[in-house]
């Protein structure tokens, strides 16, 4: 059976602690941002399979190169359903950044699987979910490690380990995050052959700075459950130390990192890759977080987001 529309959403993720340290075995803590929000919506029409997003609008079988993750997932989403000779329009709204490390082709994945299962009426179980998600994902990233997905259609913080299944841990904590994109797009490949490249030439300065983000990473799963917001602000600014030795950073990073903590943040750091990308930082209020969100676009950022940690109100 067929609805006349199929709608599926999906969100923002953002790494709250333990980028690149994750790569090593160290834990690290992902969040989904439900107010960075991304939408796809299925409309029966009477001719054609169409997509209509951003980057592309026309036959989903004609998709650019760079669309070949979402591509290759439309393809199997229409085989499993049997839609070969149904007609639709598939339209992307996204909210995310692409290439600012907050998982924008996961996010798109998501959406897309649910969009379809909801068009076809079909139940969706998580597994299914993220298997069917990570069709796109293998081709956009090639080795994808899942976190992004798993993230990207939680509801919970993550707490990840390389090579197992994410854990949702409880999230009690009054504060507000600001994120700030530096509108450069993030050098992941780059910052990762760069930790490679210190970790053979200076092995035991590098190996220290990836194990004590490990172990921030351990004490701020307690500072989450216990609403420790100061110990978090002070364990944030601790890690983009670790980050910045690292080599990660960068000199647009860290100006708008400077820019937060002079101007109230609790605490501050890059997220995902670095060398570009997003910053973010944590408030005591959500008037707080307002007020930075504007000077840091006073300040340069190209775009900002404010994401309430506190979840108080929906339960």
């Amino acid at each position: 059976m067929v609805k006349q529309q199929g709608i599926g959403h999906s969100c923002a993720k953002i790494i709250l602690m333990g980028d690149h340290s994750v790569v090593y075995g160290q834990p690290a803590i992902a969040l989904p941002l439900p107010s960075v929000g991304l939408t796809v919506t299925i409309t029966s029409t009477t001719a054609g399979q169409t997509v209509e997003s951003r980057y592309y609008t026309g036959d989903w079988d004609a998709l650019p190169e760079e669309m070949a993750g979402v591509s290759k997932l439309i393809a199997t989403l229409v085989d499993r359903f049997g839609g070969q000779n149904d007609h639709w329009h598939l339209t992307i709204e996204s909210q995310l950044p692409a290439e600012r490390g907050m998982g924008s082709s996961a996010a798109t994945a998501i959406a897309i699987v649910r969009a379809f299962f909801d068009y076809y009426e079909q139940p969706l179980d998580r597994p299914t979910l993220l298997q069917l998600a990570d069709v796109e994902e293998q081709i956009t990233h090639r080795s994808p490690s899942g976190l992004d997905a798993a993230t990207a259609s939680s509801k919970t913080p993550l707490y990840y380990i390389k090579g197992q299944a994410g854990t949702s841990i409880p999230l009690n904590l009054q504060a507000t995050m600001v994120i700030a994109d530096t509108g450069i797009k993030g050098a992941t490949k780059e910052a990762i052959l760069g930790v490679q490249e210190l970790l053979k030439n200076d092995p035991a300065n590098a190996q220290a700075h990836i194990e004590h983000l490990g172990e921030l990473v351990k004490a701020t799963r307690g500072f989450l459950a216990n609403n420790e917001v100061n110990k978090l602000g002070t364990a944030l600014n601790a890690a983009q130390e670790d980050l910045r030795a690292l080599q990660v950073s960068d000199d647009h990073l860290d100006h708008l990192i400077e820019v937060a903590i002079a101007n109230g943040a609790l605490g501050a750091k890059l997220t995902g890759g670095g060398r570009g990308g997003c910053m973010f930082a944590i408030t005591r209020t959500a008037l707080g977080a307002r007020k930075l969100a504007s000077i840091l676009k006073e300040n340069g950022a190209r775009q900002t987001w404010i994401q309430p940690l506190d979840t108080r109100g929906e339960q």
